[in-house]
């Protein structure tokens, strides 16, 4: 059994089929605080989103052209410290992701990512680059990504907690 808050703060449960109500309920009562303080941690992210303008079609644009400008660069960097390569690199505005890999080293990186910090680009860019190593997020995974860009935590962690206000200003 797994409870998710998502974006909207809707509590997802997910169980399996065989579960029984009682089960489910007693789930929730045992996770009653977690619930009420995760809803509680995404309405403030919504209201702090909703204060800031809603990006318009022409901000979205001119973030895509600052990525395009930007990101390959910091992945040609990243790359050659890897010692992988990679196929094209895609640049969108994508509701839930950041950046993905494709099987055939295909990049994709979501214009927003131009709305924080460098560092929170590069920790995108490294992770996407260390699936060129491993196609999972093992621990080995997760070694590659530490080895070259040591601060990954950190950065990750900061889109964790601001990433949603940025996606929401974008999909109100």
């Amino acid at each position: 059994m797994r409870i998710e808050i998502n974006n909207e703060g809707t509590v997802i449960l997910r169980v399996p089929m065989r579960t029984t109500v009682k089960q489910t309920r007693e789930m929730i009562e045992k996770n009653r605080s977690w619930i009420e303080k995760h809803t509680a941690i995404v309405q403030e992210r919504q209201a702090r989103a909703n204060s800031l303008p809603p990006l318009t079609v022409d901000d979205i644009s001119r973030l895509a052209d600052r990525a395009l400008a930007y990101i390959p660069g910091r992945v040609q960097h990243y790359a050659a410290i890897l010692g992988v390569t990679y196929g094209r690199i895609t640049i969108r505005n994508q509701k839930t992701k950041w950046g993905s890999c494709s099987v055939k080293g295909n990049l994709n990186f979501n214009c927003l990512l131009m709305l924080t910090p460098p560092e929170v680009i590069d920790a995108i860019v490294v992770h996407e680059l260390c699936h060129r190593l491993e196609m999972n997020h093992s621990e080995r995974f997760y070694a590659h990504v530490l080895r070259v860009y040591p601060e990954y935590r950190r950065w990750n962690k900061w889109l964790k907690e601001h990433g949603s206000e940025i996606m929401m200003r974008c999909h109100k």
